[in-house]
């Protein structure tokens, strides 16, 4: 009896260990749920708003580690909590490939957009703007002049550096950005002389670059640009000076505006940039020309054209011969006479410059 009591006992107490391991794991489980869902909602819960403005600019330096990434971020007051932030980075995974730079973080952005931004390594680019028509010198200043640039750069050969819009990062250096423009414009040249007009008056890509330079500075107006580079093409190919009053500003002031007219002593100077006196192109480019300006004399239209003067309306009035130019001359001194008795008003207007027989 005693026995059989005993055998029949041990049922209830095996129940009762199989329930509780059951509430207990039930509980883990629970728990466990809202846990996760506890994280879920802080991971995906919107962050701190920012201080001033839509956005938060942060600089991670590059080698930081989680650790060091996630106190900057509370300390600029884009995550709340830096240990939560270096959680959830080391979980998801994404511990170890934070990528460094220059960041924007949306204001309120949660964590698992800060995170994801990170990773992606969705830097803040800046713009850097090269306007046709400088110096490389004055490209240098300018790439001088902008503080997220590091590092110094010598100044390029002239005429070397493609001017464009250029997209830069905080801590690039500048020789890179100059070494880009270079590279752009080695590009686009060899696409423009392989496609060049056939009978061109010179037999380099360099001699193309420096008569752009030439264009460039001629005239403002894309839609010029063409015809002016059809004028001094016909020019060197009737064997007549080029008499570009840039090419003549460029060897004495190296590019910088006079601010003042041309002397006619400095008309008369010896020079090598001086194309009132030396037949064919200067030695060098006066400029870094832009893709228009280059397209223009490796494929000018078919004019007579040889002489062009301001028309006194922003542009440029063309001939083919010297009667007519002298014509275009005279208008454009009636302008200038009409012009000088009118009261200043503050606003200066200087001609164009001139192709001269």
């Amino acid at each position: 009896m005693t026995r059989r009591f005993d055998r029949y006992d041990d049922a209830p107490r095996g129940r009762g260990f199989l329930a509780g391991v059951a509430s207990a794991t039930l509980t883990l489980l629970v728990l466990g749920l809202a846990a996760v869902a506890a994280g879920a909602f802080l991971y995906n819960m919107p962050g701190p708003k920012a201080r001033q403005g839509a956005e938060t600019d942060v600089v991670l330096r590059k080698g930081a580690g989680v650790t060091e990434i996630g106190a900057e971020l509370e300390r600029t007051g884009v995550v709340r909590s830096a240990p939560l932030f270096m959680a959830a980075a080391q979980l998801g995974g994404a511990g170890r490939r934070l990528k460094a730079g220059e960041y924007a973080f949306p204001s309120g952005a949660s964590l698992s957009r800060v995170i994801a931004k990170l990773r992606r390594g969705d830097i803040v680019h800046h713009r850097v703007t090269v306007p046709e028509g400088l110096t490389s010198q004055q490209v240098v200043d300018i790439l001088d002049k902008t503080p997220v640039l590091v590092g110094l750069a010598p100044t390029p050969p002239e005429g070397a550096l493609l001017p464009e819009t250029y997209d830069v990062v905080r801590g690039e250096e500048r020789s890179a950005v100059l070494q880009r423009m270079m590279d752009a414009r080695d590009r686009l040249l060899a696409q423009l002389w392989a496609k060049r007009k056939a009978g061109l008056p010179f037999e380099t890509p360099d001699q193309a670059v420096s008569l752009a330079s030439i264009v460039e500075k001629e005239t403002a107006l894309p839609a010029e640009r063409p015809r002016v580079a059809s004028v001094y093409v016909n020019r060197l190919r009737g064997g007549v000076r080029l008499e570009a009053d840039p090419t003549l500003i460029y060897g004495i002031s190296g590019g910088q505006p006079l601010g003042r007219g041309l002397l006619k002593s400095e008309l008369l100077r010896p020079g090598p940039y001086n194309t009132y006196l030396n037949a064919g192109l200067p030695p060098t480019p006066i400029g870094n020309p832009g893709r228009a300006s280059l397209a223009a004399v490796l494929d000018p239209p078919d004019t007579k054209d040889l002489y062009f003067v301001a028309d006194g309306a922003g542009g440029h009035a063309f001939a083919a011969t010297y009667a007519e130019h002298q014509k275009n001359v005279a208008h454009w001194r009636k302008v200038e006479h009409d012009r000088a008795a009118v009261p200043a008003t503050g606003t200066g207007v200087s001609a164009p410059a001139e192709a001269k027989p």
